[in-house]
């Protein structure tokens, strides 16, 4: 055979053989490539894995629609962590050849559910949840059972349910509130306080549980569910909690997030106390611009860029045919020490309460940053 030989001709394409291949209709074979609606992104996906296995060129039309739309469900941007969280996973998807479709829920905006079946018509390869309501304990869990019912993979960030058949992928709340209490006790803080969201969702209740555990631990404290308040996760939730702490003679705020750490210190202040000489600060996050603060905030740092690569890496396995492990993985977090956090204050002020303030609401805009 000469170099000028031409190769031999493509076989004819077949959709009996697509579709035992892929192991669907011939009917659903024809709508995936004439580029129709209504099939399922994960029928999709296999029905183009078995065109390309078989060795048939894809249509024109397709070439350019691959399944690389993956969606990316967040609660909201406020909170500078989520967009953190979606930036880390959007850089490993654009490493994948993947581009995130990123959609944000709002108070009387579309619901989760909306999103979803969105991201289903645009036809995405696969859904990473952020602090979904997979981490609410009182959701129905019924959107993610349906969704595995369509083949379409998905991958749950920060929360855990137990009757959900996919990966998820979480930081250890647990650890994470005993390495702050631990900092704290080291210090010489005896009386120290957690200022954290409500006990429906799972990384709250990690939380509470590290902290609790770490009280009676460190400080043999027989009842530290009296050093915890909760409050929604903003900074006027972190106001408001800090103030139950600082009336209980708290010298040492655990918070769940840096945005309450920064609500705490302004409460602090606002009592005229200083942070750290009177009060110590500890945030959760490590988001942006933290080491910027007054003072730098010491905080929990989130393994971000981690957990964001798990997370991609476990869904591309499923995208693929493969079968990521339908369990939990559990990232450690890290204390950051900066200059919110001192000694604990000898011959201390107690703290009085507050001058009256007028106008201040918690923000509902933070009920989908309750994670």
């Amino acid at each position: 055979m000469t170099d000028d030989t031409p190769a031999p001709a493509a076989p004819p394409l077949r959709l009996a053989d697509i579709a035992a291949r892929a192991k669907v209709s011939e009917a659903t074979v024809s709508r995936v490539l004439n580029g129709k609606a209504g099939v399922a992104a994960g029928t999709r996906q296999a029905v183009l894995t078995a065109l390309d296995a078989m060795g048939y060129a894809r249509p024109q039309r397709l070439r350019q629609r691959t399944a690389t739309l993956i969606g990316l469900v967040i609660p909201e941007l406020d909170n500078p962590i989520f967009p953190a969280i979606a930036q880390a996973v959007e850089r490993t998807l654009n490493r994948h050849g993947h581009t995130p479709v990123l959609c944000t829920q709002y108070p009387g905006g579309a619901t989760e559910d909306d999103l979803v079946e969105l991201l289903v018509e645009h036809g995405v390869a696969g859904i990473v949840f952020v602090s979904g309501r997979h981490a609410d304990t009182t959701a129905s869990h019924e959107r993610y059972r349906r969704l595995s019912d369509r083949g379409l993979p998905f991958v749950l960030i920060n929360g855990y349910a137990p009757g959900i058949a996919a990966p998820f992928i979480s930081p250890d709340d647990a650890l994470a509130a005993r390495l702050a209490v631990n900092h704290l006790a080291d210090l010489g803080h005896e009386k120290i306080g957690l200022a954290v969201g409500q006990t429906r969702y799972v990384p709250a209740i990690r939380k509470i549980e590290g902290f609790t555990a770490a009280l009676r631990d460190l400080l043999g404290i027989a009842d530290p569910q009296q050093y915890v308040a909760h409050s929604l996760y903003g900074f006027e939730g972190g106001r408001d909690a800090a103030a139950k702490l600082l009336d209980k003679g708290c010298t040492g705020i655990v918070c769940a997030s840096d945005i309450m750490a920064l609500g705490a210190i302004t409460e602090a202040r606002a009592r005229g106390l200083a942070v750290p000489a009177d009060v110590s600060v500890v945030g959760y996050d490590d988001s942006s611009l933290m080491a910027y603060t007054d003072p730098p905030l010491t905080t929990i740092r989130q393994p971000v860029a981690a957990m964001g690569a798990a997370a991609v890496r476990a869904l591309m396995e499923e995208i693929g045919g493969g079968s990521a492990p339908h369990t939990e993985f559990v990232f450690a977090p890290e204390l950051v020490v900066r200059a919110s956090t001192a000694s604990g204050p000898h011959g201390r002020r107690i703290p009085r309460p507050a001058p009256a303030r007028t106008g201040d609401q918690l923000s509902e805009s933070s009920r989908n940053s309750e994670l």
